[in-house]
C-alpha cells in the first residue's frame, strides 16, 4: 500500500510500504476522508507546540516514520479477533488519546483520566495510509447522516465539547471566544447550546468573523478594526465576560496570535470569571499571577476527550444542532495531496481557510 512517511520536519514522503498486519481487538480500516490537525500541520514543518520534543526523539531515532492523521473519517474492511463493536463496512471516527488499560486509574474504571496511553498518529500509525490499522477502543460509529468529510472533524469537535463541558457554563453566562478557526467555531455552537446568553467572537479575518456570525455570534469583532477589549467591556456592561475562551494563541509564523489573545482574554474576564485555555503555545509564557489572584480568576484547561464526549459530537452534528458543513473551505482530492493539506492547514490565514485541508482519499 502507498503511505506518507516522515523523514525529518518538513521532509514527508509518499511511499510503497507493507500494509498493516491485523491485531486481536484492532480492526482495518481504509480511510475515506483525512485532515492534518493544526498541532500535526506545525508539527510537520519543525514549528515548535504540542509534542514537538517527543515527535523529535522519534524522528532522530526511527525515521522514516508514519506519522499523524487522527483526524479521520474511514471504513471498516477487515474486523479482528476480540472486536464486539463493529462490523465490516461500518464507517467509524476515533478519539485520539487512548486510555494504557494498565495504570491504577484505567484499572479503577477511571480511564478518561490516563495520560500514559498510546496516541494514535503520534505513538501509532494514523491514517495518511491507504489501510490502516486501529483499536477498537478508539472508535465511534459514524451516522448515516453524517458525510465523510464531516466525520473528519467528529475527532476535533469532540475536544470542543469536552473544552465547554470544562466551563461549566450557566444559563445565560455572557461568552467571548477568542479565534474562529475550527476549534473557536465549535466552542461557539456548543456554548450556545449549552445555556450561553451573549456570545462575543473575536477574529482578525473578515472570513472567519462571518462565519462566526452565520453559526450564531451575536457579535463577530475584527480585532485589527477595534480596541477589543474596550468593545467587550462595552458589550458585558462595563464588567467583562463570565466565560473566556482563548482559541487564537500560538505561532506567529503560522498566522497565529502569539501569547497576545491570552493577555486579552484575562483583561476581558469579569472578576472571578474563568478563561479557558484551548490553544497550545509551544513553549514557556510570563503571566502575571497577582493579576489572575487579585481578580480571582480561574485560568483552566479543557479534560482530554473521552469516548462519551466522541458519541456526543456524532449526536449534535447527527442531529444538526452542530453545523460544520459551512467551516470545510478547501477539499482535496487523491492520497498525494496530503502534502498540500499540510501547506494549506499550516498557513490558513494565507490560503483562507476555515477548517483544516481536508484529502478525500482515492484508492486505484
Amino acid at each position: 500500500m502507498r503511505a506518507w512517511r516522515f523523514y525529518g520536519f518538513g521532509d514527508f514522503r509518499l511511499e510503497e510500504v507493507a500494509p498493516p498486519e491485523l491485531r486481536p481487538r484492532h480492526v482495518l480500516v481504509e480511510p475515506l476522508c483525512v485532515q492534518p490537525s493544526v498541532t500535526e500541520a506545525q508539527l510537520a514543518f519543525g514549528i515548535p507546540t504540542l509534542a514537538y520534543d517527543r515527535v523529535k526523539r522519534r524522528l532522530e531515532a526511527d525515521a522514516p516514520l508514519q506519522l499523524f492523521g487522527h483526524e479521520f473519517c474511514a471504513r471498516i474492511i477487515e474486523v479482528g479477533p476480540g472486536v464486539t463493536r463493529f462490523h465490516v463496512g461500518d464507517r467509524v471516527a476515533a478519539r485520539a488519546k487512548l486510555p494504557c488499560e494498565q495504570c491504577l486509574l484505567c484499572l479503577s474504571e477511571r480511564s478518561s483520566l490516563c495520560r500514559t496511553g498510546p496516541v494514535i498518529g503520534f505513538d501509532q500509525p494514523g491514517c495518511f495510509s491507504e489501510i490502516a490499522l486501529l483499536p477498537e477502543i478508539s472508535l465511534v460509529r459514524v451516522d448515516d447522516s453524517i458525510s465523510d468529510s464531516e466525520a473528519a472533524c467528529l475527532q476535533s469537535l469532540s475536544d470542543s465539547v469536552a473544552a465547554v463541558e470544562t466551563a461549566q457554563i450557566q444559563i445565560g453566562n455572557s461568552i467571548v471566544i477568542f479565534g474562529q478557526g475550527s476549534m473557536g467555531l465549535e466552542c461557539l455552537q456548543i456554548a450556545r447550546i449549552s445555556g450561553a446568553g451573549r456570545v462575543i467572537t473575536v477574529d482578525v479575518r473578515d472570513e472567519s468573523c462571518r462565519m462566526s456570525k452565520e453559526l450564531g455570534a451575536d457579535y463577530a469583532l475584527n480585532a485589527t478594526r477595534c480596541d477589543v477589549v474596550a468593545e467587550i467591556r462595552n458589550l458585558t456592561d462595563g464588567i467583562g465576560a463570565d466565560v473566556v475562551f482563548e482559541c487564537a494563541g500560538g505561532s506567529p509564523k503560522q498566522g497565529l496570535a502569539g501569547t497576545q489573545t491570552l493577555r486579552q482574554a484575562i483583561d476581558t474576564a469579569r472578576s472571578g470569571g474563568k478563561v479557558i485555555g484551548v490553544s497550545w503555545f509551544g513553549g514557556p509564557l510570563e503571566l502575571d499571577v497577582d493579576l489572575l489572584r487579585e481578580r480571582s480568576l480561574r485560568y483552566i484547561f479543557p479534560d482530554i476527550s473521552t469516548q462519551a464526549h466522541l458519541e456526543h459530537t456524532v449526536r449534535l452534528v447527527a442531529s444538526g444542532r452542530v453545523n460544520l458543513r459551512p467551516t470545510i473551505t478547501h477539499v482535496l482530492q487523491g492520497i498525494e495531496s496530503v502534502a498540500e493539506a499540510f501547506e494549506i492547514t499550516a498557513n490558513k490565514g494565507k490560503y483562507k481557510a476555515i477548517n483544516p485541508a481536508q484529502v478525500m482519499f482515492q484508492r486505484g
